[in-house]
């Protein structure tokens, strides 16, 4: 469970719902210096902001330290220090919104379907990310059972803001199959994930802001030797491609001040 410094800072995207709960933290401690207060006051305000005037009321009114927040709102604490608060605010993508998703449109097909999933909906999944997702991807296509149901997809799009999009397995490490992680069953779906190593390898490539981003968030869970030799042992088509290498080299100097690994 973050602190608050620790959801906000460097964040892309920060759930206002867990600002809140950090927020309350916070507040709940002993003397606070001046940034940590400014902070709980900016916060609060782009709390307000994102969720308007009632929701923010009703939050504080169920808090057990409204006392202290409304304090600190109340302090002459000078222009705003954290602009990006208000911009970063996004609702996070439950990962049972996801398993809603696949159980109704598994509830609804007519014959068993496989469905590999990577992308950042697989991360969610596992907990391994937190942030908002409009996609659910999957590996090289849609099955076409699922792709049949037009009507079906507009509606859960509308219903669950998800959309069954596809990725190609080209810019997946050698031997992703083999690594595989099956979920439960959704109805006549059967959903296995990629492995997380195997996805922050694919995102390692990419040369998308947002991929180095979820890349920022992953690093620091994942164990740096098991990571380096599974980039060693698997990537070699991949470091082949220039432009590929080349994206992997960039990221991986800003994720961590080194050069990219070497084979050994």
């Amino acid at each position: 469970m973050a602190d608050l410094w620790g959801l906000v800072w460097g964040k892309p995207e920060v759930d206002p719902a867990l600002l809140a709960e950090a927020v309350e933290r916070e507040a709940a401690r002993g003397d606070l210096d001046f940034r940590t207060r400014l902070l709980i006051r900016d916060s609060t305000d782009a709390l307000a902001e994102h969720w308007g005037a009632e929701r923010l009321r009703a939050w504080l009114e169920r808090s057990p330290v409204r006392d202290r927040i409304e304090g600190v709102r109340r302090e002459d604490l000078g222009e705003r220090g954290f602009p990006f608060l208000r911009e970063a605010l996004v609702d996070r993508t439950e990962p049972n919104v996801i398993r809603q998703f696949l159980r109704e449109l598994g509830a609804y097909l007519s014959r068993p379907v496989k469905l590999t999933i990577g992308g950042s909906g697989a991360l969610i999944l596992t907990g391994h990310l937190s942030r908002a997702t409009q996609d659910v991807d999957v590996v090289d296509e849609v099955p076409e059972p699922i792709r049949a149901e037009r009507a079906l997809l507009d509606q859960l799009a509308r219903r669950y803001r998800l959309h069954l999009t596809h990725f190609q397995s080209h810019f997946l490490p050698a031997g992703w199959e083999a690594r595989l992680h099956s979920l439960e069953p959704f109805g006549q779906i059967q959903a296995y994930l990629i492995d997380v190593l195997d996805l922050f390898l694919s995102k390692l490539f990419s040369k998308r802001d947002k991929d180095l981003d979820d890349l920022r968030a992953l690093l620091p869970a994942l164990e740096r030797g098991a990571l380096v030799q599974r980039l060693q042992d698997t990537c070699g088509a991949l470091l082949g491609e220039r432009g590929l290498r080349a994206n992997a080299e960039r990221n991986w100097y800003v994720l961590t001040g080194e050069a990219l690994p070497a084979r050994e």
